[in-house]
């Protein structure tokens, strides 16, 4: 190509609308949380039952868990039975986000712990 010929300019490809992320709902109190939170976390007892969920607040967030399945102190011949770990996870609606984080399912404070850690280290 010689310096008198025009090349014709590379038009940018049309752009799609860009669809717009939804905008997350903040929590403003323990139940705007556990809505939140029931909107992707419904854990269940062994025996297929919803577990009904707690919800604690802390500074940044609001810890969302479930209460612990019942199990029997003894089995049928008298023997006490030990308490199994109850393993799983529980979720963290942060204040200012809405965001809903996952976390082990440990004593509310370790949990708390955990989420400060993996998610908001800036925090600790």
């Amino acid at each position: 190509m010689t310096g008198s010929e025009h090349r014709p300019a590379l038009e940018d490809p049309p752009r799609l609308p860009s669809s717009p992320q939804p905008e997350r709902r903040l929590p403003t109190s323990a139940e705007d949380a556990l809505e939140i939170a029931r909107t992707q976390y419904a854990p269940v007892w062994p025996d297929g039952t919803p577990a009904p969920l707690k919800v604690l607040e802390f500074d940044i967030g609001y810890l969302v868990y479930p209460k612990l399945a019942p199990h029997p102190k003894t089995t049928p011949t008298g023997e006490r039975v030990r308490p199994r770990s109850p393993g799983g996870t529980c979720v963290v609606v942060a204040k200012d986000t809405g965001e809903i984080c996952s976390v082990s399912l440990r004593p509310p404070s370790d949990s708390i712990a955990l989420y400060r850690k993996f998610y908001r280290p800036d925090t600790l």
